[in-house]
């Protein structure tokens, strides 16, 4: 045990370095000011664990490096220890002797590795053994029922995805509007890469050639370890088909009962299957924008992916440059928290979002044309409820058609 707590506490030698700065990563500091857990959630290899290696580098210049204990839970070393929350007590004594220290600040990475783990830190947060916990997880059912109960108002959860665009402009020194005007091709190479590879960051350091195994893996990893194995899932085959068949039919419009008659599942385990693939933070489906909670549960839905570098996993996508766009902007919209709907009646809108006391109703477009622009703003000019602004979101065309904001994908999610 000694080698791993050594090995995984290399902060005690000297810091962590090649992160990149997150915006997420104010809000975490300001939250070292008050007692309650921090709870980070998100797609595996979102950045949890490098966000977890910010906040000690920043606590190290403050405090002892011995002080703070991470701990990677994800590691088979600790498999032995997976019923047995009683183990954390011995990890700690076991890291207080190599130390000579008494440890201020935990952090549990994919804590729920450890079953009950619950127990232990509602424990030991009641009896202020520690200043703070920090906890990650890469399952929603994190935060289940007997979670919530037993740590109600004893936690605060933040929510991590990938790289946002202007985290990936601010990594490239685009910093202003200036700026990315001035570098405009070179913007226009990182939405191509958005739209093709996503934007995990490891996935954006390697080269091109090598991004699209490295996707493959990801994906492989979270259906089987993230979705499979923490829910049980005996029906493996059909759990797969579900993934694949809602991979290759992103942003259509589906019902529960058209997807049973597709692959031949009942309703309960699609539903089911659904909920998984959302708890493990791969998809996420949204619905009909209504006023009515019972409308907006009986009609149908729509499929869209954490990451367009899932979107090359199953039939090429490369060739629809309409689809890769919209997944991307939904994506962006995601990480930027709006509350995310579409609309299809009489029109179609992709997206109806809501922020701020704001209603937001977009069109995404790869490239506006005589085709389809009146298309495009039916399903903004006809809308028969009241939006407080409408935006068409191209590839790279700037334009105002009445009441209309036709702006590219880099100027919308710079701003």
């Amino acid at each position: 045990m000694n080698n791993v707590i050594i090995s995984q506490n290399k902060h005690w030698e000297s810091e962590y370095d090649g992160l990149y700065e997150r915006d997420i990563f104010y809000k975490l500091i300001d939250n070292l000011k008050t007692k309650q857990i921090q709870v980070l959630q998100g797609v595996r290899r979102s950045g949890k664990s490098s966000l977890f290696k910010l906040l000690i580098n920043h606590l190290c210049q403050s405090i002892d490096k011995e002080e703070i204990l991470y701990l990677n839970l994800d590691d088979p070393f600790f498999i032995k220890y997976s019923n047995n929350p009683q183990s954390f007590y011995e990890i700690i004594q076991t890291a207080k002797k190599l130390t000579q220290k008494d440890i201020k600040y935990l952090f549990l990475d994919e804590v729920q590795a450890i079953n009950s783990w619950e127990k232990y830190v509602k424990s030991v947060y009641d009896s202020n053994e520690f200043i703070k916990i920090f906890v990650t997880g890469s399952n929603s059912s994190l935060l289940n029922t007997e979670f919530s109960t037993l740590l109600t108002g004893r936690y605060l959860s933040t929510q991590i995805y990938p790289l946002k665009f202007k985290e990936i402009l601010k990594i490239n020194q685009i910093n202003s509007y200036l700026e990315l005007n001035k570098n405009l091709p070179k913007v226009l190479k990182i939405v191509d890469d958005m739209l093709l590879f996503g934007s995990f960051v490891e996935v954006y350091e390697i080269e091109e050639d090598l991004k699209r195994d490295l996707i493959s893996s990801y994906y492989e990893t979270i259906l089987l370890k993230d979705c499979v194995a923490n829910n049980q899932i005996r029906d493996i085959k059909s759990f797969k088909e579900l993934s694949f068949y809602s991979l290759t039919n992103l942003t259509s419009l589906y019902s529960y009962s058209s997807l049973s008659k597709v692959l031949k599942l009942n309703d309960k385990s699609i539903k089911e299957y659904i909920w998984v693939l959302e708890s493990c933070y791969l998809f996420s489906e949204i619905k009909q924008f209504s006023y009515s909670l019972k409308e907006q549960m009986n009609n149908k839905k729509k499929l869209y992916l954490c990451d367009n570098g899932f979107m090359n996993l199953g039939y090429s996508f490369s060739s629809n440059y309409g689809k890769l766009l919209e997944n991307l902007t939904f994506s962006e919209l995601q990480k930027r928290d709006f509350e995310i709907y579409f609309y299809n009646k009489d029109f179609e809108c992709d997206f109806i979002v809501k922020k701020d006391n704001l209603i937001i109703a977009i069109q995404v477009c790869y490239q506006l044309n005589e085709q389809n622009k009146i298309r495009e703003l039916n399903g903004l000019m006809k809308l028969p409820f009241k939006v407080d602004e409408k935006y068409i979101i191209t590839y790279r065309q700037n334009d105002i058609l009445e009441d209309v904001k036709v702006v590219p994908f880099w100027e919308y999610f710079f701003e």
